[in-house]
């Protein structure tokens, strides 16, 4: 959206430096999370594995690796939260609650569809929906991930996001959401806050695009859990680690995964003897739904990452 600079004083005498209206990313943002914080009662557990021996392992499958795309560290997380969620299946689920009747139903999924914020080219971010996670091999997850990248280069990403929006509204309207319907509406296309999509010759050749070589309503629509890497964001940072996620309802968890950390730790060496050395740590954030979840059902994925990063050999049969 275009950005107006004003240089008069606000009525409290500050400097208005620049004003800005949201653009479509931004307004699905700001709805999600408000709905988030407005819906979800939120209950959050850091976990911070020692993941030593853990680097060490996959620094060996990166270097030995043949196949044209290396796995990055993001891959690897992801197919190791893919592992816990097997084993903890009551987490990859959404959540149907009426507060005033007190009633819920909630369905878990055998697919794993993993909504995950991507950084795109000019520096937005775009919550991306990775399809059908469970069955992939590490290669395979590289490969879906770099295809998503090359879509995103073909992409218009307000008409996409526009697309998807307008789509949820009209399912609002559906459930005889008229108000809400109608004010979102209003909201994105009149005004100010418009929303401002292509038009005439320019839309026609963007529908002309091929479904397959861009982002379409399914790479955009909400999964089943979300995934956030935020270590890209602040590499190198040392010194603060993600204690709270939004949980996007109607999903019931999310995970933030954090930058690596090097720290003092005890740890046992190969004598069996233990020892404190500076050892790396990777700090997650698991933010679940109390309304669905309690946290023994968050034990199993616990585990089942516990057993992954002390004997982290088995990376390589994955």
């Amino acid at each position: 959206m275009p950005t107006k600079t004003e240089n008069y004083k606000g009525k409290k005498g500050f400097n208005v430096l620049n004003t800005e209206h949201f653009g479509i990313q931004r307004k699905i943002v700001a709805n999600m999370t408000t709905q988030s914080w407005n819906e979800a009662p939120h209950c959050s557990y850091v976990y911070e594995p020692d993941i030593t021996d853990f680097m060490k392992e996959y620094e060996k499958l990166r270097n030995s690796s043949d196949h044209p795309l290396k796995i990055s560290i993001n891959t690897l997380m992801l197919r190791i939260v893919v592992e816990g969620i097997k084993k903890a299946p009551q987490i990859n689920g959404h959540l149907k609650y009426q507060k005033r009747l007190v009633r819920g139903k909630f369905k878990t999924f055998s697919d794993i569809n993993i909504s995950m914020p991507m950084i795109l080219p000019g520096g937005e971010m775009m919550t991306i929906n990775l399809h059908n996670f469970e069955d992939k091999s590490l290669n395979e997850m590289a490969e879906y991930i770099e295809n998503v990248r090359e879509k995103i280069k073909n992409t218009n990403l307000t008409q996409a996001m526009f697309d998807v929006s307008l789509d949820n509204t009209m399912q609002a309207l559906k459930h005889f959401k008229i108000m809400t319907t109608v004010c979102r509406l209003v909201g994105a296309k009149l005004g100010k806050h418009r929303v401002v999509t292509l038009k005439g010759k320019a839309k026609k050749e963007y529908k002309k695009i091929p479904n397959d070589i861009k982002l379409t309503k399914s790479d955009i629509e909400q999964g089943t859990i979300t995934v956030s890497n935020l270590g890209p964001l602040y590499r190198g940072s040392s010194i603060g680690k993600p204690v709270l996620l939004n949980i996007i309802p109607p999903q019931v968890f999310a995970i933030a995964i954090g930058s690596i950390i090097e720290k003092p730790g005890v740890y046992t060496d190969e004598k069996g003897e233990k020892q404190i050395g500076i050892r790396k740590y990777m700090p997650l954030c698991l933010s679940f739904d109390h309304r669905a979840l309690d946290f023994g059902d968050v034990v199993p994925f616990l585990t089942r990452l516990d057993g992954i990063f002390e004997k982290p050999e088995q990376i390589n049969n994955w």
